[in-house]
Formats: structure tokens, sequence, C-alpha cells
């Protein structure tokens, strides 16, 4: 699935339940996600699962879980969010340093699927360092509402680029 051999796209359900939920209970992790439940066990993550693998038999696409060698690193990919595909990435804190490595490779997925256009980035007013989302080519076109939570929103196209 990815050009780069040190990245794997696989599947959440590959992980176990407690290997998210430890992930997911970093205060490093949760810091910029306002619409973290604040509660992770092993049951919330499997209902977490469950709802992703939802996502893919219901799109066709959805969130992966991202492997860095053979360790998880974290979870990331697209999730139908309306007409448009919205893009998000989680990682593990000692693999912060692939973030861009794995947007890369997440996008020339998208570049290749004619379902995905462009690609939006719904992103936490708390988050201040925005300088790669402008190197990728994507724009600031608002604020939106998710939840109880306000959000920037970014845009890229996908197509032709």
């Amino acid at each position: 699935m990815t050009n780069d051999p040190d990245i794997r796209f696989g599947r959440l359900s590959e992980v176990a339940p407690e290997e998210i939920a430890a992930h997911m209970s970093d205060p490093r992790v949760t810091a910029h996600m306002p619409l973290d439940p604040g509660r992770w066990d092993r049951a919330a993550a499997e209902a977490f699962v469950a709802m992703k693998e939802a996502a893919w038999r219901r799109d066709g696409l959805g969130h992966w879980a991202i492997f860095a060698g053979e360790r998880y690193a974290g979870w990331g990919g697209f999730q139908k969010e309306g007409a448009e595909w919205d893009f998000g990435l989680v990682l593990r804190p000692e693999h912060f340093g692939l973030g861009m490595r794995i947007t890369r490779l997440a996008l020339a997925f998208a570049r290749s699927d004619p379902r995905i256009p462009f690609v939006t980035f719904l992103l936490s007013p708390s988050r201040k360092n925005l300088a790669g989302l402008r190197r990728l080519g994507a724009w600031r076109v608002g604020e939106t509402a998710y939840g109880d939570a306000r959000f920037h929103k970014y845009k890229l196209d996908t197509c032709g680029s």
C-alpha cells in the first residue's frame, strides 16, 4: 500500500485494544483532541475500533492502523464527513516525528483514488504550528464546529497535484 518499506498501513483490528487504550490515554496525544472522551480502557478501545471498522464497511475507506516497522505507531487516514474526506492522524509520542512522512504517503493514496478530489483537515485551535500544512499546499477555508468543539478547517486538492 505504501512506497515506504518502514511504514505500513493496516487495520485497527490488528492492534491489541490495550495498546490503543494506552496510546489514547497519553496526555501528550490528547492535548489537541477536544473531542477526546477522556476515558480509555479496553471497552472504549474496542468500541472505537468497531466504529472505525463500520466506516470501512459503509464508505470503503477509513482510518488505518499505522505501523513503523512492526510497531504500532498510531492511527490515521480518511473519514467521510458528509461529501468530504477528512484526513486525521494521531501518533504515539515516540512517533511524532513521522507525521509528515505518513501524511505524504496517505496523500499519495488520496491522489490515486478518484473518490477523493480533495482532502480536508480539521485542527484544534490549540494547534499553532501549521507550516507543514501550508508546505503541502493546503489552505485555510475557515472554522467549523464538530460536536461541541470548534476547529480550523483546511483544504488540499488532490486532483492534478
